[in-house]
């Protein structure tokens, strides 16, 4: 009987020092929010909309150091272990996926037929996409976005999602590509992912409500900003780079509006100068 109230002590004691170490490591754990596990769209508190450090990074291996919360890859070049090692540092994994072209050289390329290949797209030895064939693409779609899901990416941006401003060999109309990308979002969030439009900048205010983020090209140099603010006003990040000028003269514009923004090199390689968030 005399033993048991010392085992009680010690226990308690135990118990004590576990709970002073749970509490000493709360704060840092409490400076991220919790990773989630591949396969769950990744969220975007809009608490936090203004306050990302993004990194757009498309050629070259993936450097992992830079100090950025959101990267945005290649989900054919980006390889499982890169993608798991920016996940184990808490960083967010976006995806992006061209809807609305095909390349001679992508994996898939032989999935779509000619009937649905227009005039050269804007990246060299592309063809735009008839998006008005959603039969046709949306399986194809859907398997790129699985490849993302499956390497652990929480998010995808639709490029290529503007195909009626360009000569794209179709009778592409405003309301062909509106209800295009309304699918698209739709099929993103059917795979657990988080849908993020990539320009087209006439169809932001329509498109705000169905999409989580923005990814922007250039709109300062184009006189485009404020058309984004529908994203910003909603709570939603958007994530904007320049490729020509200062970031000290762009900046004030941008992290104003509320914009994540960044100077990249047009090879989309690990450099970037980032704006200071407030």
């Amino acid at each position: 009987m005399g033993i048991r109230p010392r085992r009680r002590a010690v226990r308690l004691r135990r118990a004590f020092a576990a709970g002073v170490a749970l509490l000493l490591l709360a704060p840092a754990y409490g400076c991220r929010v919790e990773v989630a596990p591949p396969g769950a769209p990744t969220p975007w508190p809009a608490a936090s909309a203004r306050h990302w450090q993004w990194q757009w990074q498309l050629t070259g291996p993936v450097d992992p150091e830079v100090d950025a919360d959101v990267f945005l890859l290649d989900p054919v070049s980006t390889t499982s272990a890169e993608t798991a090692e920016l996940r184990a540092r808490y960083r967010r994994l976006v995806c992006q996926v061209h809807v609305g072209s095909v390349r001679a050289d992508d994996p898939d390329a032989n999935r779509f037929p000619d009937s649905v290949r227009g005039a050269a797209g804007r990246r060299p030895g592309s063809r735009w996409l008839d998006v008005r064939r959603w039969d046709t693409l949306q399986p194809v779609l859907a398997d790129r976005f699985r490849l993302c899901r499956g390497k652990g990416f929480g998010a995808v941006a639709l490029a290529d999602a503007d195909g009626y401003l360009h000569r794209s060999g179709f009778a592409l109309g405003f309301d062909d590509q509106l209800q295009f990308n309304r699918r698209l979002a739709r099929l993103a969030r059917s795979l657990d992912l988080s849908p993020g439009l990539m320009n087209d900048v006439p169809q932001v205010a329509a498109l705000a409500p169905d999409f989580d983020f923005a990814v922007n090209e250039e709109c300062v140099r184009l006189g485009q900003c404020a058309k984004l603010l529908p994203f910003v006003e909603a709570g939603k990040p958007v994530f904007h780079v320049e490729y020509t000028g200062s970031t000290t003269d762009f900046c004030v514009t941008t992290v104003g509006y509320g914009f994540a923004s960044i100077r990249k090199q047009r090879g989309l390689d690990a450099w970037r100068d980032a704006c200071a968030l407030p």
